[in-house]
């Protein structure tokens, strides 16, 4: 089968829908937030079930096929198309290698040491080093027809950032080009110097502010609502369908067969969780997939309002917004999350589907979370601090009797450990702030160790140099 005949003929009528107030307006306008009452929005596709009457093994031999093809046009989210974005044409479709990470099962070691079957989805092999890729490539797309479409000369696109969604807007704003340019805004001293060097590099306007991350977020929604800016954060529901191919992926990984898996996602603010169930809902809808996964969301007790909720009985949860602490998974680092909303909406048809065990909500300590990665990493995995917070949220689960011995849990690491060696530095040294309450194990602390001093190298000749190094070395080995 050739990509032209894989490239989907099927267009459709997408719309927001408010998860607040019901209300519904057509994707052909830029929205973000609700006109009617200032709810977050999920865009649905209003011939969607149509798509079921091809069956789902039609939909199955169509994706893995779709998944070995070279055009650009599907060889990332977009071999998902009819499940995402089914307005978009050709042209409009960007593409930087984002998606079809690897899930890289945990050596046995570790899965002796935790007790379970697991692997690690690497999203940090994104081209930004982060799962925000999938995301940003939808929502980059959909502007691009946009300015196709209506003529706009110039789109400024703006979104707050704990470090991973600005490189990523960056990334993509830079390779468009005009008539789209990025600003981001970051809170001040609470992104990782590698993930501030991105947006830097990539030439947008970087932006910062004192405090966390919420009152950026703050920022931004104000200049959203007030002037004609594209606001980038998850608030924007072309995101959410973009990084619903993660659980499209997952399922493919495994032959579309998800019976005995559990899919470990940290929440932040929650979009993340939300195209997550999204996507695994829309696999069963259609019949591609038998069974939903089970999904366990991970929150750091330095910021919780989704497992508070979650904790509390059924008849009567209240959602409360929360004051954060400082936190080693920075993208955790979020009181409010915005999604919530979706969050509810999704997991209340999560759980009428797939039963009330389907979903649940775990709480970590930042010790826990820290470790996780550094755990993780020792065995030869590239996991970030959220990917650790699954690491540390499987362990809870196994603690409070949520998980079978027999299934495999599924983590997400959402970025590259690259971009948080300054925890790892931290650890190490003993060096963290009191207010994140971590303190170095020595099981987890690895330092270099010098051979010789600079002072007795330069009294060396360079042969005796040598050979005293590899005396040393040879003692210190045990050789």
């Amino acid at each position: 089968m050739s990509s032209k005949d894989m490239f989907p003929e099927y267009r459709s009528e997408m719309e927001y829908v408010c998860q607040d107030c019901s209300s519904r307006y057509s994707a052909m306008e830029l929205h973000y937030t609700c006109p009617s009452c200032g709810g977050v929005f999920l865009l649905v596709d209003k011939n969607f079930d149509w798509l079921g009457e091809n069956g789902g093994n039609y939909w199955r031999e169509m994706f893995d096929a779709r998944a070995a093809s070279k055009d650009p046009a599907l060889s990332g989210i977009f071999r998902f198309y009819e499940l995402m974005a089914p307005i978009l044409e050709r042209q409009d479709i960007v593409w930087l290698g984002e998606a079809q990470t690897p899930i890289i099962n945990s050596t046995s070691k570790l899965e002796s040491e935790v007790g379970q079957k697991l692997a690690f989805k690497n999203d940090g092999q994104n081209p930004s080093a982060s799962f925000k890729d999938r995301g940003m490539a939808c929502a980059f797309s959909y502007l691009q027809s946009m300015v196709r479409l209506q003529g706009f000369e110039q789109i400024l696109t703006v979104c707050a950032s704990t470090g991973d969604t600005s490189a990523s807007a960056a990334m993509y704003a830079a390779y468009v080009g005009d008539p789209i340019k990025s600003v981001v805004l970051l809170p001040k001293g609470k992104v990782t110097p590698q993930q501030l060097s991105q947006p830097l590099g990539s030439g947008a306007t970087v932006l910062e502010l004192p405090g966390y991350f919420d009152e950026c977020m703050m920022v931004v929604e104000y200049l959203a609502d007030n002037y004609r800016v594209a606001l980038l954060n998850s608030k924007n529901s072309w995101r959410i369908l973009g990084q619903e191919s993660y659980a499209y992926e997952i399922a493919q990984w495994y032959d579309w067969d998800l019976s005995g898996k559990v899919v470990y996602v940290p929440i932040g603010n929650a979009g993340n969780i939300s195209a997550v169930l999204s996507g695994f809902l829309k696999l069963y809808r259609l019949g591609i997939i038998p069974a939903l996964p089970r999904v366990i969301g991970v929150q750091s007790h330095h910021a919780d309002p989704v497992y508070r909720f979650y904790s509390q009985p059924l008849d009567s949860r209240e959602y409360q917004p929360v004051d954060v602490k400082a936190s080693v998974a920075q993208a955790a680092m979020i009181g409010n999350p915005v999604s919530f909303p979706r969050v509810r909406t999704l997991v209340d048809q999560y759980l009428d589907k797939g039963g009330r065990d389907s979903f649940t909500v775990v709480q970590v300590e930042e010790q826990e979370i820290i470790e996780g990665m550094l755990r993780a990493n020792k065995y030869g995995h590239i996991a970030c601090t959220q990917g650790g917070e699954c690491l540390a949220g499987l362990l809870k689960s196994k603690s409070e009797g949520l998980v079978d011995p027999g299934e495999t849990a599924i983590l997400d690491a959402t970025a590259h450990t690259l971009k948080f060696q300054e925890f790892q530095e931290k650890y190490f040294d003993n060096d963290f702030p009191p207010e994140y309450g971590i303190k170095p194990k020595p099981a987890y602390v690895n330092r270099p160790e010098a051979v010789f001093s600079d002072e007795m190298r330069n009294r060396m000749e360079k042969e005796e140099y040598i050979v005293q190094s590899a005396g040393e070395i040879v003692k210190k080995l045990g050789l």
